[in-house]
């Protein structure tokens, strides 16, 4: 699989990492730890150097507890000067912007962002969906209930007796969105929004069955599946710390990268972390056993 973008293409021929970056004051992990440009520039080459394959850059948060909504000009002048210094300093690099919000986005790429990730899946902003298209932008479409100030608590986590498959149709239903608007399909990422609208009961079976998630989809009218690259973002969630009683989320580096792993073997290929080292080298290393496993 590759993943299509507006300033290339990302082979997904081997796990990828998205390297988290958060200018945000109120993050629920790291906010308020980037406080000026230079903190933020010196972080993403950190990333980098670690290993990171995509850097995502975000300027609201959807924290799980008080996320406040900013307007679109807070946002853009939080995230737009470090895209800018990015793409200079990292021409080749992919580029994502965490946002729910089309003049942020359409700012963004012509900033020299590739990525879009919309973390409401075109919910929100009814603009968005035309503006990746317009724009080529790469797409992540995760699965969520509610807005940004609620969307990570659990207001909105109410399923049935077959949580996946309601988040497969709400999935499947912003992939159709995205084509309609003239998504290319190659852009299209999905994400199952882990600790989004779901209890740590929902992420553990969402994470189980992702096997399910991973050939969600259809392409332009034919009849076989067609698979969408798989993003997971697990990363210092709170239901790794209800199982291994770490109360902070700096706490949780292990946890995550044990669920990474176990999303790998799943058909997970991009992971969005927040320490990117131990993700790289597990991964990298169950790779290496899952080819030699599969012969190849």
């Amino acid at each position: 699989m590759i993943w299509r973008h507006a300033t290339g293409i990302l082979t997904l021929d081997r796990p990828r990492i998205v390297g988290i970056v958060n200018v945000t004051p109120d993050s629920f992990s790291d906010g308020g730890m980037l406080r000026t440009i230079d903190d933020a520039r010196r972080h993403v080459d950190r990333l980098v150097t670690e290993g990171a394959d995509v850097i995502d850059i975000g300027g609201e948060s959807t924290r799980p507890q008080g996320a406040t909504p900013v307007s679109a000009e807070e946002e853009i002048g939080r995230v737009l000067p470090l895209i800018e210094a990015v793409r200079r300093e990292h021409p080749e690099l992919p580029i994502s912007v965490d946002t729910v919000k089309a003049p942020v986005a359409m700012s963004a790429m012509r900033a020299g962002a590739s990525i879009v990730n919309d973390v409401s899946s075109f919910r929100l902003d009814d603009d968005m969906a035309s503006v990746c298209a317009e724009s080529g932008a790469g797409v992540v479409l995760m699965h969520s209930r509610g807005d940004v100030a609620t969307m990570a608590t659990f207001e909105h986590a109410r399923y049935g007796a077959d949580s996946v498959s309601e988040v497969c149709a709400e999935l499947a239903a912003s992939v159709d969105r995205a084509l309609a608007a003239g998504v290319c399909p190659e852009c299209i990422v999905v994400d199952p929004g882990i600790g989004f609208a779901k209890r740590g009961e929902d992420s553990l079976t969402v994470l189980a069955n992702l096997r399910r998630l991973a050939s969600l989809g259809r392409g332009n009218g034919e009849r076989e599946e067609k698979r969408y690259p798989l993003l997971v973002g697990v990363s210092r969630k709170r239901f790794i710390g209800a199982i291994t009683n770490a109360t902070s989320p700096g706490d949780r580096v292990f946890g995550t990268v044990g669920a990474n792993v176990a999303a790998l073997e799943r058909g997970a290929r991009l992971f969005r972390v927040h320490d990117v080292k131990p993700n790289r080298d597990a991964l990298d290393v169950a790779w290496a056993i899952m080819q030699r496993t599969n012969g190849s």
